[in-house]
């Protein structure tokens, strides 16, 4: 529709795509893990960065889909580098494991993509205990981002190039409960949306305080959100109300997987972003989260709870 059209500040807008956002930047000294890359935005991320040169690790769940969602790439994009590692985000055992072979392909790492996300139907537990979206929309991007950090860090300093950091969040990090993260009710499998509205806002706080922390440090590394718009993507397969009527309306509000994933291409590797830490993205432009998104106390909170899950 029409306001997809109005471009901001980065010359871009909700109709542009991951292509678009990419076009005539080189990527092939970098090496990106994406989560979530066999399939929706994570897998047309993946595309579009193994076509601007970009060797690229797709950790997925389903490692099947992961090779079928590769070969797909390589037929159309001949060179391209990508390899394929199993991922599952709900778990820390699975989480320390990828870290774990990632470390054995001996491959720097200049861009880290926290894309996967999951909404279930039933509220639930994660094999760890954890209500499962918190577990695997934060906990386990939390961890991840922690153990591949020292690799970006060494990146960073071997090449004098920006590492990347990007966690896919959502507007509907604005819907959660009324203190923001509830940490209290974390092992409590309830409320569906708040749920999830809270991981989401994790997602956010999690990025703030990193690029605190990486500021502090000196490294040269940016920490950045990035809310990619209303997309039908498999992300609501198991909310069949959801699911119809974004398939009913999805002509007028949501875009397409190739609009979808360009602000976090955009982030990822363009320019004009070098430099911007700890913001938040969407329709390729700095935009304000909510009130509660920006509270770096809470941050912090959440940091240090955070830190303990996984340690302990």
């Amino acid at each position: 529709m029409w306001w997809f059209n109005r471009k901001g500040p980065s010359g871009f807008s909700g109709a542009s795509t991951a292509e678009e956002v990419t076009a005539g930047v080189d990527g092939h000294c970098l090496v990106a893990v994406i989560t979530g890359a066999s399939k929706g935005i994570g897998l047309e991320t993946a595309r579009v960065l193994a076509l601007r040169g970009v060797h690229v690790v797709m950790a997925v769940r389903n490692v099947s889909a992961g090779l079928e969602a590769r070969e797909a790439i390589v037929a159309k994009i001949p060179g391209a580098r990508i390899d394929v590692l199993e991922l599952d985000l709900s778990s820390i055992a699975s989480v320390r494991r990828f870290a774990s072979e990632f470390g054995c392909l001996n491959l720097p790492l200049n861009i880290l993509i926290n894309n996967a996300g999951v909404m279930t139907r039933n509220c639930t537990r994660s094999c760890d205990g954890l209500e499962l979206h918190f577990a695997t929309n934060h906990i386990g991007h939390f961890l991840l981002t922690n153990l591949l950090l020292e690799n970006m860090k060494k990146t960073c300093r071997d090449s004098c190039l920006e590492g990347r950091i990007v966690n896919l969040t959502s507007s509907g990090h604005s819907m959660t409960y009324r203190e923001g993260i509830c940490f209290d009710k974390i092992h409590d499998p309830s409320g569906l949306f708040v749920a999830y509205g809270q991981s989401k806002l994790a997602n956010i706080l999690h990025s703030n305080e990193l690029s605190r922390i990486l500021k502090e440090e000196g490294v040269n590394i940016s920490a950045n959100a990035v809310h990619s718009g209303v997309i039908t993507t498999n992300l609501f397969r198991n909310r069949t109300i959801v699911s119809a009527l974004l398939n009913s309306i999805g002509r007028i509000i949501c875009r397409t997987v190739e609009q979808g994933a360009a602000t976090t291409c955009y982030v990822a590797m363009h320019p004009q972003v070098k430099g911007i830490s700890g913001k938040y993205f969407t329709n390729c432009d700095i935009a304000s989260p909510s009130s509660q998104a920006s509270d770096a106390e809470l941050a912090k909170k959440l940091w240090q709870f955070s830190f303990k899950i996984v340690s302990s």
